[in-house]
């Protein structure tokens, strides 16, 4: 199985640079996407409607071309979900939750905590209610699977410039420590697992200066997985060469 994640920052202009063409091209089972921007009702048809699969989509309740998440699957879910049934977080179009049997998979759009206080304060509830759901269903006795736009950088190798970007949003020392609690919940970061300490390897690049021509990059999204489904890995990369957002997508491989 051939799950795909990619924030697209714009599904709409991420179609005018060759979203279908990868589509067809990687051929996943399961694509994940972020910041889609759109409600799916606007959308072309041919986005929505992607031959072979069937799409799941969150939007923003309030705030037009904000957010967004879409899941497409080649075989149907048993059961579809579009938040933690927390009134201001789902209502961001952050989340869509699709039940596949042996796992449940959660496609995220992590808030960025960087515009201000507000904002910043907003995405650490957000980190620390999201961890408490997910360890209820970890209890309950689900394999999970969180996949997206973490919004957070884990280690120092996971972004270009550890020392200068340590008081920077999504490399704060709060939110490093989350991440370590997610892993200590039962998570594995599927592509530090297949790849160990390997640096520079960056999913997201600013717009400005040049910063994907340099590398000068982040690790931002991410697919991890609970232990339950750690032996079944067969493959985790970062789909660098793939470009149409400011983000590249990701892709984790399970034999199940």
């Amino acid at each position: 199985m051939k799950i795909v994640s990619w924030n697209v920052n714009g599904i709409r202009a991420c179609a005018n640079k060759g979203f279908l063409d990868f589509v067809f091209d990687c051929d996943p089972d399961i694509l994940c996407l972020q910041e889609t921007k759109a409600h799916q009702a606007i959308v072309d048809k041919e986005l929505v409607h992607i031959d072979g699969y069937t799409s799941y989509w969150s939007s923003a309740a309030t705030k037009k071309g904000y957010s967004g998440t879409a899941t497409y699957t080649k075989k149907i879910a048993l059961n579809t979900g579009y938040g933690l049934g927390i009134r201001k977080f789902d209502n961001e179009g952050r989340f869509v939750v699709s039940d596949h049997g042996a796992f449940l998979l959660y496609n995220v759009y992590f808030p960025n905590g960087s515009a201000s206080e507000d904002r910043h304060l907003f995405k650490q509830e957000f980190l620390h209610s999201f961890l408490f759901h997910l360890k209820q269903k970890i209890s309950a006795g689900r394999e999970v699977i969180v996949l997206g736009d973490y919004n957070v950088a884990h280690q120092e190798i996971d972004v270009y410039d550890p020392v200068r970007l340590s008081s920077v949003s999504g490399f704060l020392p709060e939110e490093r420590r989350w991440f370590d609690e997610f892993l200590g919940a039962g998570f594995v970061d599927s592509f530090r697992h297949i790849h160990g300490d390997l640096p520079e390897k960056f999913s997201w690049w600013s717009y400005r200066e040049k910063a994907r021509e340099n590398n000068r990059g982040w690790r931002l999204d991410m697919i991890s997985v609970t232990q339950g489904l750690v032996d079944k890995i067969r493959g985790a990369e970062i789909l660098v060469d793939q470009e149409g957002s400011d983000h590249c997508p990701v892709m984790l491989e399970l034999d199940l």
